[in-house]
């Protein structure tokens, strides 16, 4: 190691106490020290990964980002369909707009309404596209975001779509953490981070205050405000009943939140539900699922059930709650959302996506199954219209698994049977390629499902890529993926999805069983995973190659430190990894509710078992990592990868490390870096696990 690339060398960290960290120093994300080291690890790792088949395939990845086929997903503001399009040409982007009628054609005539790669050559900045909102009614402004490189923080402008320019005298925002919504033409809702004191220990908005036209936001008076120690706070407008009406949401924690009613002087009434409910107000009604069972005037709901009742009644202390559904033990609610006056219910049936209308009418409430879409793979279903105020009904479905492409589904305002809007041309030759559903038993016999896509012989050493995320409620189905099945898939090898807990495939108990304390069973599901593929003779250990990112990146880590023998190779991408400091890191004080408090003893307990960071020891047989994070990242700290990697290093492992400049909290800003941050991870990934390069 010379001074150059190891400008603090530290020849053995122990890391006998918990906050004995040698690498600080690698937190300082644009510091001289932390940028030269990061550079040189990128430069071992291109010159070890990146040969020509690497750049093969980085090119081929890119090409299949880029393919023309690709599904333009819209969103309807009055008689237009607004839509967000990135391809070779135009890798920053293209925000259009065409009528209904001229999506329907087959090669549409889109009106541009914005060039982001021209707005971003004019004024030399790195801009990535990070959404817009439509002043509704008139539906002539927008407020369009803007991010450098790809990050959560971003800049705000009014944008005037008649003439397709910036307003120069508009609402126009630095950069920060939040954003606004439209009350009027002249007002705003300000739900920023921007100012002094505005923002929350997570980095997010403490504040909602009210903008006029032409003012600073800084002198913006506050109509809401929370403690600095909650997650954040949203304020957002509607004329759903005929009057406006200000909702102000306050996010206490990542599953905690109140619900405030009110109007331009501020919240008049919070809404007396429990914390962990989730809730959502559409015209004068609310669904309420509670996280937790919640009795109520001796009445007693189980967690997850939806529920609704009037906002009037609500208000006026009544609680005669209508129940609409209710879990089994292998029937989940996913989520729920409004169309129209009906709630759309989303449930996983022993993991196959359904969904449920409800309909209020004279007699009560009425229910009926969505029909016309598929009972296995993945099914994503929302309201086509963006104004809440004017949607008549209509809803798009997106529908896809392992190996057959993604189609476009649109239901008509009277949800009967669906027509296909689009479908995508595969990307990949899934002929020879079977789909199978299995289950693992896990350390303490809880049986954790995975699907296995691949050839259809099991030969006893097959090349396995595993992945799982585990994390925040969020559910991993079964979905097509372009890149994966073109660069794994089509070559001979095995991908296996896990649902491990800490996920929502079953539910809010599902979730709470793989959080906090019980973070580290669901990383033994992971684990119970790769041992069953072994015992069913798929494969054998060292041929194994799992990936993760994120939460996952925690999973993955954990592999290593846990259950390193039960894999061949691992990929953990955008990582958080170091659980001593995670909360004093960018956004890491928002999921305490997930992982746990640190700098509570109690919490530390649980959490220094899964702190791979300090888990990780001499004399152990690891398997060769690599750790990719963005220095663009302002929600995972990019030090958490930095500090395992040089941790790893010193301790002689055989460990890689990639970092590019911008990229956000993903793979990258562009498909051009999505192309390489993924193709070299599986790069990186083949040859670990000895699977030689199927194509040469």
């Amino acid at each position: 190691m010379s001074a150059a690339t190891d400008p603090h060398p530290d020849p053995r960290p122990t890391l006998a106490r918990p906050d004995d960290d040698p690498y600080l120093w690698l937190e300082e994300v644009d510091g001289p020290d932390a940028l030269t080291w990061v550079e040189a690890r990128n430069a071992e790792t291109l010159a070890r990964y990146g040969d020509a088949g690497f750049l093969r395939d980085r090119d081929i990845a890119r090409d299949l980002l880029d393919r023309p086929g690709r599904i333009p997903f819209v969103q309807r503001f009055g008689t237009w369909l607004y839509n967000f399009w990135t391809d070779r040409a135009h890798p920053r982007g293209l925000w259009r707009r065409v009528d209904e009628a001229g999506y329907r054609a087959a090669v549409p005539d889109w009106e541009i309404l914005l060039d982001l790669d021209s707005l971003a050559a004019i004024e030399g900045e790195d801009w990535v596209w990070a959404g817009a909102a439509i002043l509704k009614g008139d539906l002539d402004r927008a407020l369009v975001r803007l991010s450098r490189g790809g990050k959560d923080a971003a800049v705000m402008r009014e944008f005037d779509l008649d003439t397709r320019t910036f307003v120069a005298d508009g609402f126009i925002l630095p950069e920060g953490k939040g954003g606004a919504t439209w009350l009027d033409r002249e007002t705003v809702l300000l739900s920023s981070a921007l100012g002094p004191g505005m923002a929350t220990r997570s980095g997010y908005a403490r504040t909602v205050r009210l903008w006029p036209r032409g003012t600073d936001p800084l002198d913006a008076p506050v109509l809401f405000e929370t403690a600095e120690t909650s997650m954040d706070v949203w304020g957002a407008s509607d004329r759903q009943t005929g009057s406006e009406r200000i909702t102000f949401v306050e996010r206490l924690g990542f599953f905690d939140a109140a619900i405030h009613i009110g109007d331009r002087t501020g919240p008049r009434a919070r809404l007396d539900l429990p914390t962990h409910a989730g809730v959502q107000l559409h015209r004068n009604h609310l669904s309420v699922r509670p996280r937790r069972p919640w009795t109520v005037n001796g009445v007693a709901y189980a967690a997850d059930t939806v529920l609704t009742i009037a906002l009037p009644d609500l208000l006026a202390g009544r609680s005669g709650f209508t129940v609409l559904w209710q879990p089994e033990e292998r029937r989940a609610l996913q989520g729920v959302f409004w169309s129209a006056g009906r709630l759309i219910v989303d449930v996983l049936e022993d993991l196959r996506p359904t969904y449920r209308v409800f309909e209020p009418g004279p007699g009560g409430w009425t229910e009926r199954p969505l029909a016309g879409l598929p009972a296995l793979g993945s099914v994503h279903l929302w309201p086509l219209d963006g104004d809440p105020e004017r949607a008549d009904g209509a809803l798009l479905a997106l529908a896809h698994d392992p190996v057959t492409p993604p189609a476009l589904l649109a239901f008509p305002p009277a949800l009967d049977a669906p027509a296909v809007l689009r479908q995508t041309l595969p990307a990949f030759d899934a002929r020879n390629i079977r789909v199978t559903r299995h289950e693992a038993r896990s350390a303490d016999g809880t049986r954790v499902p995975y699907v296995q896509v691949g050839p259809q012989a099991e030969t006893g050493s097959a090349p396995v890529y595993l992945t799982a995320y585990g994390g925040f409620g969020l559910s991993r189905l079964p979905d097509y993926q372009p890149v994966l099945g073109k660069l794994w898939l089509e070559r001979g090898g095995t991908c296996v999805t896990a649902n491990i807990r800490g996920g929502g495939e079953f539910g809010t108990r599902w979730h709470d069983a793989g959080r906090r304390e019980g973070k580290a069973r669901a990383h033994d599901d992971f684990a119970a995973v790769a041992a069953d593929l072994v015992a069913r003779g798929v494969t054998r250990p060292g041929r194994i190659a799992a990936e993760g990112g994120s939460n996952g990146g925690l999973l993955i880590a954990n592999m290593l430190t846990r259950y390193p023998e039960r894999f061949g190779a691992l990929a953990c991408t955008i990582p958080l990894i170091d659980m001593r400091r995670y909360t004093k890191l960018l956004a890491g004080a928002s999921w305490v509710g997930e992982y746990g408090d640190p700098d509570d003893p109690q919490d530390w307990a649980f959490l220094s078992y899964i702190s791979a960071y300090h888990a990780a020891e001499a004399g152990r047989p690891y398997p060769p990592i690599l750790l990719a994070t963005s220095r663009g990242d302002d929600r995972v700290h990019p030090g958490h990868a930095r500090k395992m990697a040089q941790k790893l290093r010193v301790l002689g492992c055989d460990v890689a490390f990639y970092e590019p400049a911008t990229g956000g909290h993903g793979a990258g800003k562009d498909s051009e870096q999505a192309a390489a941050f993924r193709a070299l991870g599986l790069t990186f990934l083949r040859r670990a696990i000895g699977w030689e390069d199927p194509v040469a």
